[in-house]
């Protein structure tokens, strides 16, 4: 089966042969692992950018302290024409720009859907209230926003005695927050403003 190769040239052509494989070999795999690894890398940050907005979509977001509303007459029966917010960043939550956060109405009014920027100088930081940075960037942080719904950038109209209005707060990352506003039932003239 094996032959005994005399001549000494022959086997000089064998073992060239040989490295040549070899080193054709090496190369193919050397070329395969570095697209691996380039593939890997960017499989690598491109799971790393989605699982930082993913948590950013569930986490940055605002959390509603309180709610009350500005009692007016509206022909001659009570009702409410504008809403005062109070809100804070919820726990876990990064740094949110309430320029950027969207507000959703959805009611007996119909629906609207606004920027908070929109409706300019309503939105107040309590840590201080004459900056017109209305970023919340500490737990501690507090602002208040006020929407006048018969505001033409609003648009909704009042709210009367016995409605309800479904408020959604929307960050720039798409964290939501809903907050549900009842309207007491009977609301005097006495009444400047009720807690929704």
């Amino acid at each position: 089966m094996f032959e005994a190769i005399m001549d000494e040239e022959e086997r000089g052509q064998v073992g060239i042969g040989t490295l040549i494989v070899f080193i054709a070999m090496v190369l193919v795999a050397a070329i395969a692992a570095g697209v691996l690894i380039n593939t890997a890398g960017f499989l690598q940050t491109q799971a790393e950018a989605t699982g930082e907005e993913s948590t950013s979509q569930v986490s940055d977001r605002i959390q509603v302290v309180s709610q009350s509303g500005n009692v007016t007459d509206l022909n001659g029966s009570q009702g409410v024409d504008e809403i005062d917010f109070v809100v804070a960043k919820a726990p876990g939550a990064g740094s949110i720009d309430l320029n950027q956060t969207s507000v959703e109405l959805i009611g007996a009014g119909g629906q609207q859907t606004f920027q908070l920027d929109e409706i300019g100088g309503s939105v107040t930081i309590f840590t201080d209230p004459s900056t017109t940075d209305v970023v919340l960037t500490d737990s501690s942080d507090r602002a208040e926003i006020n929407v006048d719904l018969s505001d033409g950038s609003v648009g909704y109209g009042n709210i009367s005695a016995g409605e309800r209005l479904s408020v959604t707060f929307t960050t720039s990352s798409g964290a939501t927050t809903t907050s549900e506003i009842r309207v007491p039932t009977t609301l005097t003239k006495d009444q400047t403003s009720v807690r929704l």
